[in-house]
């Protein structure tokens, strides 16, 4: 009895998608995806088993169709991996040629986010500091 033909796991492909709320980030035919959830960083191949994990802020990285390796830097997330397809969804991410060009992306596109969020806390507190005086003046009235 012959043994079964075994195809070239190189040649299969996996479709990752990594959506964002405004958009999708990454498209794309790929060979591997390596991301961190967490219990530990994790590699996905064609034809592994489904697998659902939480994902940790780190790198999501992922090897295209012609062996090239990209960088994704992801905020916490879920990433399902069905049949061929993985898709991960996050509120964060930002794509990097290597590590220090996508450090540098990521400093600059946190710290807007960071005073963004500095100035909704700032708009957030006057408005429970005047929801108090209401309070307040209403409880003083005869």
């Amino acid at each position: 009895m012959s043994e079964p033909a075994r195809t070239d796991d190189r040649t299969q492909t996996l479709r990752l998608r990594l959506f964002l709320p405004t958009e999708t980030l990454v498209d794309a035919a790929v060979t591997k995806v390596i991301a961190e959830a967490e219990d530990g960083a994790f590699c996905i191949l064609p034809r592994h088993a489904d697998w659902v994990a939480a994902l940790v802020p780190g790198i999501l990285l992922y090897t295209d169709t012609e062996g090239r390796e990209h960088l994704c830097a992801v905020d916490t997330g879920t990433l399902v991996k069905a049949g061929d397809e993985v898709r991960v969804a996050c509120f964060n991410a930002v794509e990097g040629a290597d590590l220090t060009s996508l450090r540098e992306t990521v400093e600059e596109a946190f710290h807007g986010l960071d005073e963004h969020q500095r100035e909704a806390r700032s708009a957030l507190a006057r408005l429970e500091a005047g929801t108090l005086r209401r309070f307040l003046d209403v409880e003083a009235q005869p």
